[in-house]
This record gives C-alpha cells, structure tokens and sequence, in this order.
C-alpha cells in the first residue's frame, strides 16, 4: 500500500483545520442544507489531498510561464527602445535574460525534462511533441547565452545591436508558441500519464528544487524581481496595453 506524503501545503491547512476543531466551542446545533462542510469534512478532504490551496504540477509551470511571458514583453520594449535609438540602460536586457537563464532555463524546463517528458515518452504520448519542445529548450539556451554575450555593447555596437534585436526577437518567436502549446496540449493530459502518487511526488519536487535554488517563495521574489525590471523599462503600468 503506497502512502503518499502530504506536501507542505496541505499540511499547513491540515493544521489550521486541527487549530479550528481545538479551538472551537463544544456547542452542536442541526445543520441545514445550505451550510458549509463541515470540520470533519474538512480534514477528511485536507488528508486526501481535495485543498484549494494546492498548486499541482500543471498549476506550478503554468505560472512559471507567466514570469516567461512578462520576460519577453521586457524584450519586446528593449527591441523598441533599441530600433528607436531610446537612451536606457543595457543592463536592463542582461538582467531580464538572466532571470531566463535562471528561472526558465535552468530550473522551469529541468523540471519539465527530469519530470514531465518522461512520462509521456514512457506512456508512448504526445512523444512528436516532447522532441519539438527539446529541441526547442535546446535551442533557447543558445539564444539566451547570445543575448547576455550582445547586451552589454548592443547600444554602441551597430552589428551587436542588430544581432541582439535578432536574437531576441527569435527568441519570442519560439517561446509564445512554445508555451501556448505546452499549457494547451501537453499540462492537462499529464495527470492522465503519472499515478496519483507520481502527480504528489511531482509537486513535492518542484517545491524542494525551487526552495534549493531560490529560498523560500522563490515564484514571488522572482515575480517580483521582473516587476522591478518592467517598472524600470517604463512597462510596468498595465493600462498602457489597452487599445485606446
């Protein structure tokens, strides 16, 4: 018989359910039909693993996308900036791709290679796909080590300035399809290739490797860290999306 280990999630509001039921008044009254669940109910789902609170696997790195896509609004402003000869700071670009060598690159698409492809090449599923998004992993790395090589001297240096706008520019091209298709295609099938063990075991090592690599609430300092880069390239301000 398998016994699957509650993630720290579920065993934060296992407690806080424990801290209710102490805590509560010993007073029983007739429930009615539209009163909620139950602190009994509560707990049974809470030890079962049937939590709002929970982020899964698909949830965890389709969030991680997010701070993706943010990343390469930030290419497109400097891509702008660039084109128009705007004066800014360069290191705005070698800080927006280090936080995609960082975060995306080196811990986001580990976690899908070591985890998630496995398990449909295992499964014989969407194995087509698998290789294309690989290849394009691959091919990103590449990319964004070019980027962090042109940023420094893209504003003084005509060639590098046109090879960094290049580079960044292919960059996006790939990873909004890239991502698109992994939250549309492949992240709703995978509790469909894993048991439900794997599916809790899969979520318990996102949390460790992201605590390993960038403390605790790593998704929020990191978030945080692009939302000071776009307030910085001037992005920051959501209203100036909308169509006018």
């Amino acid at each position: 018989m398998e016994v699957v280990k509650p993630n720290k999630r579920r065993l934060l509001l296992l407690g806080g359910v424990l801290a209710t039921t102490i805590a509560a008044p010993a007073i029983l009254t007739r429930p009615t039909c539209a009163e909620p669940k139950g602190v009994g109910e509560k707990l049974k789902d809470a030890v079962a693993g049937k939590t709002d609170a929970d982020v899964t696997p698909p949830e965890d790195l389709m969030r991680e996308h997010g701070v993706l896509d943010r990343v390469l609004l930030l290419y497109e402003a400097a891509i702008r900036k660039l084109s128009a000869g705007e004066d800014f700071d360069p290191v705005l670009i070698t800080q927006s791709a280090a936080v995609i060598r960082d975060f995306i690159n080196n811990y986001h698409e580990r976690s899908e290679e070591e985890h998630v492809f496995p398990r449909f090449k295992k499964a014989g599923q969407m194995t087509d796909l698998v290789d294309t998004l690989l290849r394009q992993h691959d091919a990103g790395r590449k990319v964004t080590e070019t980027i962090l090589r042109l940023a420094p001297s893209g504003r003084s240096n005509a060639d590098d300035r046109r090879q960094l706008m290049g580079s960044m520019q292919s960059f996006i091209t790939m990873y909004r399809p890239h991502a698109a298709r992994e939250d549309t295609d492949l992240f709703p099938k995978l509790k469909d290739v894993v048991s439900s063990h794997e599916y809790d075991a899969m979520a318990e090592d996102f949390e460790k490797k992201e605590h390993e690599l960038f403390g605790e609430d790593g998704f929020e300092k990191m978030a945080a860290r692009v939302a000071q880069l776009e307030q910085q390239m001037g992005i920051h301000d959501l209203n100036q999306f909308t169509p006018r």
